[in-house]
């Protein structure tokens, strides 16, 4: 499936105006004013943020209760390093279990709940390459991909000798592969046979090249196999360790879930956090590698890698796995860099604005124009709900 085909599944068309679809709300929390928690994160007090209008927050809220049409799970904004709106719902969610797992339950989602990133998990993977490149533990990103594995030479090819990290970084390794949505299967996708295969990196460099290197993007999951081997390789760690050590712990964040498959750690879209904690990486980025007067990544990597690199969509361009997007507000175009999942998970970082709003949503099955508006119409929404400062 080709890029210009799955970003549907991810996100909707940026310059399209939508609307939010309403979900099931608890009504009694306040109206999306933050706790103060021992987490780290600084609360505002109500309507102390001039450039925010929590009213226009206020009445989205309203129609997120309005209707059971939608399963949001959780918005949150975060403006000027603080935490200002912070509302969970009540909503269905895949409950983990076999890799494509259909249990279905109801679930209460509060500040405590870990949500499946899907995607997402590749955002924060981007992140640890960063810090292992920052460390000397990568030499860069234009190092050959099989100079990680020597162990797979007898993959190689002249078309093969040409991809490097960047490209794996970016989607772009010009290698066949069928992504999994619903259309698929559970079983017919390249993605299922990845992880049923002794080897993902083997079967993952033994597919065809169907384009060089570097000349379009291609969205190919199994990237981030490599990319999870990668870190392990030059670290000595699995990536969830490493990042663990090295992200997570600076940041504050202790509650974390993240699957491994024949040791490695599932860097396409097998991580869990609560929404506070995506909210912290969305500020990590948004503060150019730096959380509470700490330089966690160097701000040279945050830039890298949330600059364009491909072309993705008409309105959507890629970095090292972050998507660059843009929205209109009032007229004018607004620029946001953005980790996106499956079904609805979204962090989205508006620099202009200060600004990182934060959607979980459980549409994992559901592909409808429908589905992906409502998770992106709760973003402009509070796009609206924002007034640039100064």
């Amino acid at each position: 499936m080709r890029r210009r085909q799955f970003i549907s599944l991810l996100g909707g068309a940026a310059l399209t105006p939508l609307t939010a679809l309403p979900v099931y709300a608890d009504p009694t929390d306040g109206g999306g004013v933050p706790v103060a928690r021992d987490d780290g994160w600084p609360v505002a007090s109500v309507n102390a943020d001039k450039f925010i209008d929590r009213a226009a927050l206020c009445r989205m809220v309203d129609r997120l209760a309005a209707s059971s049409d939608a399963n949001i799970h959780a918005v949150l904004v975060g403006r000027n390093g603080k935490l200002v709106f912070e509302r969970y719902f009540r909503g269905s969610d895949e409950i983990p279990g076999r890799i494509y797992g259909r249990r279905v339950e109801n679930v209460t989602f509060d500040a405590d709940t870990l949500h499946d990133m899907k995607s997402v998990s590749k955002s924060v993977a981007s992140l640890a390459v960063g810090i292992a490149i920052d460390r000397g533990l990568i030499r860069s990103v234009n190092e050959p991909i099989f100079g990680f594995f020597p162990e797979l030479s007898d993959l190689r090819s002249p078309e093969k000798d040409r991809i490097q990290l960047f490209h794996a970084l970016t989607m772009s390794m010009g290698l066949a592969w069928v992504e999994a949505t619903p259309a698929t299967g559970d079983d017919n996708n390249d993605e299922a046979r990845m992880h049923r295969a002794r080897d993902a990196c083997r079967y993952v460099l033994g597919l065809a090249a169907t384009a060089p290197a570097g000349q379009e993007f291609f969205y190919n999951t199994g990237a981030l196999a490599l990319v999870s081997a990668i870190i392990r390789k030059a670290t000595g760690r699995p990536l969830d360790e490493f990042v663990r050590e090295n992200l997570f712990e600076p940041l504050g964040i202790t509650a974390v879930e993240w699957a491994r498959y024949k040791g490695d750690t599932d860097a396409g879209g097998g991580l869990r956090l609560r929404p506070r904690d995506m909210a912290k990486i969305g500020q990590l980025v948004l503060a150019g590698g730096r959380w509470n007067d700490r330089q966690i990544v160097s701000k040279a990597w945050i830039e890298s890698s949330t600059a364009p690199k491909l072309k993705a969509t008409d309105s959507q361009s890629y970095g090292y796995l972050w998507w660059l997007g843009r929205s209109l507000l009032n007229g004018r175009e607004v620029h946001w860099v953005g980790a996106l999942g499956r079904g609805g998970q979204s962090i989205r970082i508006v620099p202009e604005l200060d600004l990182v709003v934060v959607v979980t949503a459980g549409y994992y099955q559901d592909y409808s124009p429908q589905a992906f508006q409502a998770q992106y119409g709760v973003f402009r929404d509070v796009l609206r709900g924002t007034s640039p400062p100064g």
